[in-house]
């Protein structure tokens, strides 16, 4: 072997053997949390998340765009290490991060299109999120709102709403703000945030 493709391969059985997580063993999680602007800039920050993707999902409609999903939820797709985080510990980041009991939408953003769900993928996924469901009831003593739908298509937005808070963070504070988005979860959570 050659003293260039020798140490190449060295080197990437020595990343193999550290442990350090290959990008296939990432997962994927889908949530609708209302605004989907919302739901990327507050759970980005959640341990082990890699990666936040804003888009449409639910609905039967092919192709959706931002002028035209009805019947499709704006959603988040979220990637993340299963080293970092488990799913269960996802979902309840999520959970926290909106109005569970909001069976309309969230907050300042009200109809179906804003509606709250946790998208599953197998059995595995759905009972933990209904077991977190259960949970948040019991913290909230209300009912929750947020639905436990299977996963389906994610349908990928358009490039100017995707990390739109980081990009435009004066248009967006003002949004969440004008909002009373932080107001609103402060008192459904209160300290439980």
């Amino acid at each position: 072997m050659k003293p260039r493709l020798s140490a190449l391969v060295a080197g990437v059985c020595l990343l193999l053997a550290s442990g350090a997580p290959a990008a296939q063993a990432y997962k994927t999680a889908i949530f609708a949390g209302g605004c989907f602007w919302s739901a990327e800039h507050d759970i980005e920050h959640a341990p082990g998340v890699v990666d936040v993707q804003v888009g449409y999902s639910g609905g039967a409609r092919k192709n959706p765009s931002y002028e035209d999903h009805e019947g499709h939820l704006e959603a988040i797709r979220v990637t993340y290490d299963p080293a970092r985080t488990s799913y269960a510990q996802l979902v309840d980041a999520f959970f926290h991060h909106i109005d569970p009991t909001d069976p309309n939408g969230q907050i300042c953003d009200q109809g179906p299109s804003y509606r709250t769900a946790v998208f599953v993928a197998d059995p595995e996924e759905r009972a933990a999120a209904e077991q977190v469901k259960a949970q948040v009831g019991r913290t909230l003593g209300r009912t929750v709102a947020t639905r436990i739908l299977p996963a389906g298509q994610f349908w990928m937005g358009e490039g100017y709403h995707q990390d739109y808070a980081r990009k435009n963070p004066i248009s967006y504070n003002s949004y969440r703000v004008g909002c009373g988005r932080d107001a609103r979860l402060r008192a459904v959570w209160g300290r439980a945030r």
